[in-house]
């Protein structure tokens, strides 16, 4: 299933896109939750109870044209996200092949849903662009087995990792957290869309185009750590909850690694395609 938050007369609610259609899950049903990540906190049963709200006759439907998008998980209790997790992207930036997955995070403050501009703040001259796959929590859990920890993942969407290498990179100790977090900087979406309808998420094709220009091309089979090893490693250190995003790394590709390096400016629309998971669109404005 494709799930979604839509802004609706009510406010954001939790959506099921079928033919071509949004479905308001909570106005179709009202017992069901008004949040996707309410929703995937509910469990197995609920989800299978909102498929079968959103197959009624009677289900409350937004055309897909008509419908504003917000990001599909739009508070999410924690944004975790992985370094150098492509095996070509590792070798563009010189650096050795990882032997634990590199981490970092971003604040919830930089979540925003296609559409939405990315604000190029006025402090920093070289933000990068970053194409991701992004794993989305289902169910909760710590110390989680490699046999186990798949069983943990609700399933997946795209997200953009938007960076100001300036701070990343050149600030008196390096400031990942503060280059990394800049509000606007997480755009995800366009729909969580489960393991169920997406299979395999380690053999999808994933591109960036800024302007229409292709500046990433590659494959989730170039991540280095796959989706069970990161969720395992994480729960080595806290407690997983539905909602959870993690950032998987990004392919090569990006600005900074360009001879010139190639930054984002206002004006600018970066795009983000996912096999099986769509496109996120979203333009760029300065702060």
């Amino acid at each position: 299933m494709r799930l979604a938050t839509i802004q609706t007369p009510n406010g954001p609610r939790a959506a099921m896109l079928q033919d071509g259609d949004y479905i308001d899950l909570h106005a179709t049903r009202p017992d069901l939750p008004v949040s996707v990540r309410e929703l995937l906190a509910a469990g197995a049963g609920l989800l299978r109870s909102a498929a079968e709200a959103a197959a009624r006759p009677d289900a409350v439907r937004y055309p897909a044209a008509n419908v504003k998008l917000l990001a599909p998980i739009p508070d999410p209790p924690k944004v975790l996200c992985i370094g150098l997790n492509y095996r070509d992207h590792a070798a563009e930036s010189g650096a050795p092949i990882p032997r634990e997955p590199v981490l970092f995070s971003k604040f919830a403050t930089a979540i925003i849903g296609p559409g939405e501009a990315i604000r190029l703040p006025a402090v920093s001259k070289e933000v990068d662009y970053e194409a991701e796959l992004v794993l989305v929590v289902g169910k909760k859990g710590r110390h989680l087995s490699q046999a186990t920890a798949m069983e943990h993942l609700a399933g997946c969407t795209i997200g953009h990792d938007v960076s100001a290498r300036d701070w990343q990179l050149k600030k008196d100790g390096k400031q990942w957290l503060a280059g990394k977090s800049f509000d606007t900087f997480a755009p995800i979406g366009p729909t969580l869309v489960t393991l169920d309808e997406l299979g395999d998420p380690h053999n999808l094709s994933i591109r960036l185009r800024l302007n229409g220009q292709t500046m990433q091309d590659s494959s989730t089979q170039q991540m280095i750590f796959r989706a069970g090893d990161l969720l395992a490693y994480i729960s080595q250190i806290v407690t997983l909850e539905p909602g959870d995003l993690i950032f998987t790394g990004t392919p090569p590709g990006v600005g900074f690694a360009r001879k010139p390096p190639v930054f984002l400016k206002g004006g600018d629309v970066a795009e983000v395609e996912i096999e099986k998971l769509g496109v996120l669109r979203n333009p760029v404005v300065q702060e």
